[in-house]
């Protein structure tokens, strides 16, 4: 009860805000706390699922035409090798577009140092001009990265906001710190 009444009363301060929630993630076998462990739902996309819940805001997930290996090694080589050959991956949809969102919460796994690169495809076609850009990484310990430069990079004009590192085999527990981090962000507006 006491969580609905926080998610509410977020939800009621922040109407007058459009809120993109944004997110890659990856299914299937993922790096877990030094092992391995089958995802059926990415730890990215479960935070961005609490994000939502948090703010009312829309939610995209960025999907490659061609899905990266369920398998951990697998995958790891082809996000390597894309991020090697600054590949930009075709994406299998996107959003009609962002003008309408104030507030753009952009989420994604560590990979090779910053976002994958499927999320710099999706970055790269729209103008974040006048907007607040969010983003909150998974990670099994290697934190943002250089993703939070890369994305001040391909957002000229935005405002690019320190982001939020959840690791990864913890994100299901997270609710409260990502609750704290939105609300303190979104009441600085």
């Amino acid at each position: 009860l006491e969580c609905a009444l926080t998610v509410n009363f977020t939800q009621e301060v922040y109407i007058m805000n459009k809120i993109l929630i944004v997110y890659f993630s990856h299914r299937g076998e993922n790096y877990w706390n030094g092992g391995m462990k089958v995802l059926t739902k990415g730890n990215t996309e479960i935070a961005a699922e609490m994000i939502a819940k948090i703010t009312g805001g829309d939610l995209f997930e960025v999907e490659t035409a061609r899905p990266y290996s369920e398998h951990y090694r697998e995958c790891v080589q082809e996000a390597r090798e894309e991020f090697m050959n600054q590949t930009r991956p075709a994406l299998k949809t996107y959003p009609d577009g962002v003008e309408d969102y104030d507030t753009i919460f952009v989420g994604y796994p560590n990979w090779c140092g910053t976002m994958p690169m499927a999320m710099f495809t999706f970055l790269e076609r729209y103008d974040w001009s006048g907007k607040r850009v969010l983003p909150f990484c998974t990670n099994e310990g290697s934190g943002m990265g250089r993703s939070v430069a890369d994305l001040k990079k391909i957002c000229p004009g935005a405002l690019v906001e320190d982001g939020l590192p959840v690791h990864g085999a913890e994100t299901a527990d997270s609710f409260g710190m990502i609750e704290a981090w939105v609300q303190k962000n979104l009441t600085n507006d």
